[in-house]
């Protein structure tokens, strides 16, 4: 099903997220994620003057090598494009992510490492994509149950995952409460 038919309209601006998961040869897993960011039409910035319509306004990405058990061993950030020069002086923060694990907690710690002034908006906005994609791309090649590994960041976290769905009552009958 896709969305209905819109009125007329012109596109002024494209987000492009593209995320991949990678298996090493190391046996070490690596996930990406990019943002491009591309307008459709000519603007001027104070610092970088100006960008072409159809030029990256934003071009950042993050890579997040990890485990089998979803620990991070490595961080890579980078800022190709962006309105200020100050930008890409902020991506060798994102290495306070290593020695964390993608799991129950994950979100929070993030914020608390990297939210607001200690990060940048958009490659905090990346984590959330990277932790899935880490999830989809070891599933179903690790030891680890992701149902139940899952469970303790996913239960209520959507329609399906509900604590009264049928899903958790079937596959996750310990975490299943019906509504009273």
């Amino acid at each position: 099903m896709a969305f209905s038919k819109p009125v007329r309209r012109m596109l002024q601006h494209r987000r492009t997220v593209d995320c991949c998961g990678y298996k090493r040869t190391d046996g070490l897993w690596d996930i990406e994620a990019r943002m491009l960011d591309v307008k459709t039409e000519t603007v001027e910035l104070p610092e970088r003057g100006e960008v072409a319509a159809g030029d990256p306004f934003h071009d950042l990405g993050l890579r997040i090598t990890l485990d089998q058990q979803l620990l991070i061993h490595q961080v890579e950030a980078f800022i190709e494009h962006s309105p200020f020069s100050i930008c890409p002086g902020i991506t060798s923060a994102f290495r306070k992510l290593e020695g964390t694990r993608i799991g129950p907690g994950w979100s929070r710690q993030c914020k608390d490492l990297l939210g607001g002034t200690q990060g940048c908006t958009h490659l905090y906005e990346l984590l959330q994509p990277v932790a899935t994609t880490a999830i989809q791309t070891l599933w179903p090649n690790i030891e680890i149950d992701v149902m139940k590994q899952g469970a303790g960041f996913m239960i209520n976290s959507c329609h399906s995952w509900a604590q009264d769905s049928n899903v958790i009552k079937e596959l996750l009958p310990e975490h299943y409460k019906p509504l009273s």
